[in-house]
């Protein structure tokens, strides 16, 4: 019986461990993450107030498309292209570059997420 639990959930663990590794695409980079911007920034044409957002990474013809969703709201606050550059091996943690622009604000010009092998690079 002991045999039998300890099978269960060996099984468990690697089927979880399986659905997080499907989670990635070819790219290198999961289609869906999470993000936390502590003060307003800038992308694009849109400014995202501070707040937590899933970011969904989809593809515009030939184009990479990163869709930014309230996650208190539910609703698209913005859309923006950007360029995935490969990393060297795999991001060890979640990080967001940014540029102050002339009038004060922070422009969100690079994002990485923990894990994935390539970043999102804006405006370029």
């Amino acid at each position: 019986m002991r045999c039998w639990k300890a099978f269960g959930i060996f099984l468990c663990v690697a089927l979880l461990v399986g659905v997080a590794a499907a989670e990635k695409n070819a790219l290198g980079i999961r289609d869906v993450s999470r993000v936390t911007f502590g003060s307003p920034v800038r992308l694009g044409s849109s400014v995202l107030p501070a707040g937590d957002y899933l970011v969904r990474h989809t593809m515009q013809g030939q184009d990479h498309l990163m869709v930014f969703e309230s996650v208190k709201t539910g609703t698209v606050a913005a859309k923006a292209k950007c360029n995935l550059v490969p990393l060297a091996k795999k991001a060890v943690q979640t990080r967001s570059v940014y540029q102050m622009n002339a009038v004060n604000e922070r422009v969100l010009l690079e994002l990485e997420f923990r894990g994935d092998t390539a970043k999102h690079v804006f405006g370029e």
